[in-house]
């Protein structure tokens, strides 16, 4: 908190406040007497002239009980009408971390309260006469008044809501005066405010943070006097408009806001020069100003002229020329400073809007979201990228396409939109949590453990019902375009037969996610169907080959895993195994495009990552059981037969549901070997609650017996036995055993080797914890977009033609963190420079995003006063809690790396929240 360095109040203040405070209930002159002993008393008399702004020849005059005049009493119920701890609650708005926005901010903003603060003269109004109007009037600003109360007491603005109460009781007082047909002088009606539930009134040109409430003087002189400002120092109260904007006082404050504007527009532009001769161009104003508020005549004719706007583009190509005009400044001038590494910046820069400028003239689309914007340019109005269509035979193929396209260009705005649309006009407001999908960026708001658990869920279903019918709708888009309308049609049905689904999460209402439709798989997305360039060598080749062929599995497994806990209902690690094998796409999208440009194969790592699954076979029912029949190993020859000449079947016996109804069946005949491989699988029905089967699974198992197959005039000869339990279905899915060929009790030396499986265990979920070599493509933070396929999208930094004016359009983040990942990004290409290697297009494209994030933001802040700063707060505070729980979840399954740099990441937003928040 941030002392107050106004000038103390003077001695007494608590003694003539309480006289105030009676001038709410009578403005009648028999209620304004002063007391005779209080005339005489020095002290007092000279705190009385430091109130009302010290006027001796006024209270020398008043000898007796006469009337105070009525300047006097106005200053007196304006004095009333301020909130004693205005001064120290305005104080906090300027609350800034960033000492150089500080002193940006005393210096250009600073001088606009300076020319608003010294109070100037007042015309002492006549008493209006009787009004017929007047209770009209009153009751207006009563509403405006109750109003402005409730949407105070909402925002939880106490200053607000009891100077507002004041108001309002003294517009009752005169109310009630009024309707006894007393006088009414319409100076002492307290002035119309905002009542907070509509837009805020605005003019370009305002740029006081003080309430003027200006009185018409009767004299037919040409110079403007005002009413002195309320001593309300508040950024987020909303100035009023003055009655006569055409007035002389009003042109120069409007001219000299524009000439400040102006030069923080070319500070921020890095051009000194001009913001210095705008800020001298400003500063001549307060002379002037100061004469017209004593009344004096000014001669407006030497005004000078406004200062010149940049004229907006009018087409693309005016906008990409100015803005590579900029950067070309902004790296001359990097380069005469002797910041080497900002003037390469630039120059690359540079040649991206020239790419650009040529594919504009040559005719080709220019995808604007792709260039950064130089700081204090708007963005491009009206001109957005255009979006790659394909034609469609069937009318609904063309829905679906449409809708893949957009739902993937519009995650972030989605994930914004609530916010902006719950945020209060009012910049003293705090900013209410909206229900949004969940991000990765970031946690939901804080609240009560159980209702965050719900929404959380609700959120993590309705994304993932989302996603997979985007999945669908794509793979119904891919069958299309193979000329493949069945396949088409069947993944579109899918895909309609989630609306129901979607309409019911939407709705908060649980859904059954064993029932969606498998995630379709194409398989050429783990194909290189390129074809290496003429430089690359067999062993770079053969290095793709292994790097595809380890991909695939992963995202084998990923979907595997993801099916399994779907079946069970898991949302959570559902979703986190769909994430993984998202990330094996992208990585492979790395390689094809590498492999496609005969780029050596990119940097690959394997991570030891820890997964805790829930073993299940969903592609069983919970009535079925399978019972595999492997092979058999040294099986008993009957006496007089060599191994060779061994004609061996397997028959098996499962007494359920009864001895009398039990299951048989036999294997096929495998002739001429000891060692047969059968590999033969058979169903059985089971029932898995009823108590015929457990005792069957508990106490007899399945019964094999190993046959000789009999010849023309000979029987089959069995060779001997041998028994499974089940046992361990109890809790297990699968029983695979190498079981011992018994002759009566008597060993054989054969082996049978068979194996069962059920859905899942019958009492308990077979958890396990398995560990595997992750291969992991160094794209960070993003894969290289693919020739055929949509660009991939940067999940930290936003694309960069956005709005800048628009904070909601795009997430603030940790200007440690952003600074943290550009450094690094630094240190990998100052590595791969210095080993004379070529720097990756994705690695280029991260540093310039991560560098035009920072200064986008920095100027949001330097530009966005408190209530922004408030919100940066609170989302650092966001952010804490999300690195947090990654670095929890991420050292939970096994990474520990990622859980190492989560861990540092959290430490870097805490240190720079408390930073802020001292």
């Amino acid at each position: 908190m941030h002392k107050r360095n106004g000038p103390q109040a003077p001695p007494g203040r608590g003694a003539v406040t309480a006289r105030q405070l009676g001038l709410l209930v009578d403005f009648s002159p028999d209620g304004l007497m002063i007391p005779e002993d209080g005339v005489n008393d020095e002290e007092l008399e000279a705190e009385f002239l430091a109130l009302v702004g010290g006027q001796p020849q006024a209270l020398e005059k008043l000898k007796g009980k006469g009337p105070l005049p009525m300047e006097a009493i106005e200053k007196m119920a304006r004095l009333c009408m301020r909130d004693l701890d205005e001064d120290e609650e305005g104080t906090d708005e300027d609350v800034e971390a960033d000492e150089d926005l500080l002193a940006e901010l005393n210096e250009v903003l600073g001088e606009e309260r300076k020319a608003v603060e010294p109070a100037m003269p007042v015309v002492q109004p006549k008493p209006s006469s009787p009004n017929p109007g007047i209770e009209a009037t009153l009751q207006e600003r009563l509403i405006l008044y109750q109003s402005a109360v409730e949407s105070a007491r909402q925002a939880g603005d106490s200053a607000k809501m009891r100077r507002y109460d004041r108001g309002l009781k003294t517009l009752e007082n005169l109310l009630v005066s009024a309707k006894k047909g007393n006088t009414i002088n319409e100076a002492d009606i307290p002035p119309p405010v905002a009542s907070g539930k509509g837009p805020a009134i605005g003019h370009s040109h305002t740029h006081t943070t003080s309430h003027l409430a200006p009185v018409s003087p009767p004299a037919p002189e040409p110079s403007v006097t005002l009413e002195a400002p309320s001593t309300t120092a508040q950024t987020s109260a909303k100035p009023q408009l003055s009655p006569d904007p055409c007035s002389p006082l009003a042109r120069l404050q409007s001219l000299q806001h524009e000439y400040k504007v102006a030069a923080l527009r070319a500070k921020h532009q890095d051009d000194t020069a001009t913001a210095a001769r705008y800020l001298r161009v400003s500063k001549s104003f307060d002379p002037v100003l100061e004469a017209l508020s004593r009344g004096e005549l000014v001669d407006l004719s030497r005004l000078p002229p406004p200062p010149e706007v940049p004229q907006p583009p009018k087409n693309l190509l005016e906008a990409l020329e100015q803005r590579m005009e900029r950067y070309h400044v902004a790296a001359a001038q990097a380069k005469a400073k002797g910041d080497q590494r900002k003037a390469r910046m630039h120059e690359r820069i540079v040649k991206q809007y020239q790419d650009a400028i040529r594919a504009h003239k040559a005719g080709r689309a220019v995808d604007v979201a792709e260039l950064p914007v130089p700081p204090g340019f708007p963005p491009i109005q009206g001109l957005e990228s255009a979006e790659p269509s394909q034609q469609s035979l069937v009318g609904v193929l063309e829905t679906a396409m449409k809708l893949a396209n957009h739902e993937e260009g519009s995650d972030e705005e989605e994930e914004e939109t609530p916010k902006k649309q719950n945020t209060p006009a009012a910049s003293t407001a705090q900013p209410k949590a909206s229900p949004s999908r969940a991000p990765p960026s970031g946690p939901a708001p804080a609240g009560k453990a159980a209702s965050k658990g719900t929404s959380t869920r609700a959120q993590q279903q309705l994304a993932f019902l989302e996603g997979r019918k985007k999945q669908l709708l794509q793979a119904a888009l891919r069958a299309k375009q193979k000329n493949d309308v069945e396949g088409a049609k069947m993944h579109l049905r899918q895909a309609k037969g989630l609306e129901p689904m979607l309409e019911a999460s939407r709705n908060g209402l649980p859904v059954d996610i064993a029932k969606v439709p498998p995630a379709p798989v194409n398989k050429d997305d783990f194909v290189l169907v390129q074809r290496p360039g003429p430089g690359m060598s067999q062993e770079a080749v053969r290095r793709y080959g292994e790097l595809t062929k380890l991909l695939r599995q992963q995202h084998e497994m990923c979907l595997n895993h993801s099916t399994q806990f779907t079946h069970l209902g898991n949302i959570a690690e559902t979703i986190k195994f769909e994430k993984l094998a998202e990330d094996c796409k992208r990585s492979m999208d790395t390689l094809k495009q590498a492999f496609a440009r005969s780029l050596p194969t990119p940097a690959a790592r394997f991570e030891q990552r820890t997964f805790s699954v829930i073993k299940i076979f969903p592609d069983l029912s919970n009535n079925d059981m399978l019972l595999f029949i492997v092979k058999g190993i040294n099986l008993p020859t009957p006496p007089g037969l060599s191994p060779s000449d061994l004609d061996a079947f397997v028959r098996f016996d499962f007494p359920y549901p009864n001895v009398e109804e039990a299951q048989k069946d036999k294997t096929s005949v495998i002739k001429s070997t000891d060692s047969p491989e059968f590999k033969e699988q058979f169903k059985l029905c089971i029932n898995r609650g009823h108590r015929g089967f457990r005792r069957a699974i508990q106490t007899k198992g399945i019964k094999f017996e190993v046959v000789h197959k009999g010849g023309l005039f000979k029987t089959d000869r069995v060779l001997g036995t041998a028994q499974l339990k089940l046992d361990t279905l109890e809790t297990a899915c699968e029983v695979h055993e190498i079981l011992e060929v018994l002759d009566g009790r008597r060993p054989t030396g054969g082996r049978l080797e068979v194996m069962v499986r059920i859905r899942e265990p019958l009492t308990a979920q077979q958890l396990e914890t398995t560990t595997e070599r992750w291969l992991v493509i160094d794209h960070i933070p993003a894969a290289v977009p693919t020739v055929t396929g949509p660009k991939a999208k940067v999940p930290l930094i936003p694309a960069s033609s956005k709005e800048a004016g628009n904070r909601s359009s795009r997430p603030l983040h940790s200007l440690s963190v952003l600074a943290f990942d550009q450094e690094r990004l630094e240190r990998k290409i100052l590595a791969l420079r210095q080993a004379r290697r070529p720097v990756p297009p994705e690695v280029a494209q991260q540093y310039q995003d991560v560098v035009q994030r920072s200064q986008w933001q920095r100027a949001q802040l330097e530009q966005g006063g408190a209530a922004l700063r408030r919100e940066y707060a609170s989302h650092l505070e966001r952010q804490l809690h999300f690195y947090t729980e990654a670095a929890r979840r991420l050292g939970y399954d096994g990474s520990r790396e990622a859980a190492k740099e989560a861990l540092y990441r959290r430490n870097l937003v805490e240190s720079e929240l408390q930073r802020l928040r001292r």
